[in-house]
């Protein structure tokens, strides 16, 4: 049994997928949030983000918070990149929060978004390709003056990037700001980073992302015979996170009944008092989740996919 996820009807949905790239594909004008909640996909972004600049001859700038600049400068020199030539030319700057966002004891949105455009114009002027730069925005938390105006800063930051031969990743820890903040700051940015992908071949893809702050699994394409057993071991994963597991099917294409099954069987395992949320599901399929039954078991919750004709 298979059943077609949009039903014969035309609709648009604007999806995260929709918003998201790899850091590998980014280029100018980009302003994206990164949201992550693992030090290792923080490390395989902004390593693979920082070294693409250095390789483009672009100025690359890199604002510290939680990380000392030490530890970033080491996760470069481990993927064989060596920063000493650049930060002895000034191609590379490491610096940290207390000296960037909040020099003056407080975070003034508007003098930050005028030195990040100074920052492009200078890294021009003194030839170099684009300029890049990332930061970890977790001193927004300490409570100081001004960081009420983040999210009016981050939106602000859209014009200075955009058209220009400049680029910027924004750095959201999910384990310490709340879905509420995650969601917020997410949206300010016109894109995401997307996450390392746990599965993907000619048909499915399985990928890590957040949906309204909350870590989500992201299924797009194709479940059935061939990837069913992808998805059940994606659900492991996802099993394996904190609180209640979000499985975001609005890229789903198609699922057979056995794909259907293992969501259910991932949902029975969860102990008591977490719930497996189905959001964006065909509404053809939440029919058939209530048919055979699955709509008993207390753990899963489905909710259909809004469909425009």
């Amino acid at each position: 049994m298979g059943i077609e996820s949009g039903e014969g009807c035309e609709f648009q949905v604007i999806t995260q997928a929709d918003r998201e790239r790899r850091v590998e594909d980014m280029s100018h004008g980009d302003h994206l949030c990164l949201t992550f909640a693992d030090d290792g996909e923080q490390r395989r972004v902004v390593t693979a983000y920082l070294s693409a600049g250095l390789v483009r001859g672009e100025r690359v700038m890199y604002f510290a918070d939680q990380c000392a600049p030490q530890q970033v400068l080491g996760w470069l020199s481990a993927a064989g990149v060596d920063p000493a030539p650049a930060l002895a030319s000034g191609q590379l700057q490491m610096t940290t929060a207390d000296d960037s966002y909040l020099a003056t004891g407080s975070f003034d949105a508007d003098a930050m978004v005028d030195a990040l455009r100074r920052e492009v114009q200078d890294s021009l002027a003194a030839g170099y390709a684009g300029f890049r730069v990332s930061g970890e925005m977790g001193w927004a938390l300490r409570g100081l003056p001004g960081v009420d105006r983040l999210a009016e800063y981050e939106t602000k930051v859209n014009a200075v990037f955009a058209g220009q031969p400049a680029s910027a990743v924004c750095q959201y820890d999910a384990r310490r700001f709340d879905a509420a903040g995650l969601e917020t700051f997410d949206q300010c940015h016109p894109g995401a980073v997307q996450l390392k992908e746990l599965y993907a071949d000619g048909v499915l893809r399985l990928v890590p992302s957040f949906r309204a702050g909350q870590r989500a699994l992201r299924i797009l394409g194709t479940v059935d015979h061939r990837t069913t057993g992808a998805l059940g071991a994606a659900l492991e994963t996802a099993l394996g996170w904190s609180g209640d597991v979000w499985v975001d099917m609005s890229g789903l294409e198609f699922i057979d009944l056995a794909g259907m099954r293992v969501l259910a069987h991932a949902a029975g395992r969860l102990e008591a008092g977490r719930r497996l949320h189905v959001v964006d599901l065909a509404p053809m399929l939440c029919q058939v989740i209530s048919v055979v039954g699955w709509d008993d078991i207390p753990s899963l919750v489905v909710s259909a996919r809004e469909v425009l004709a």
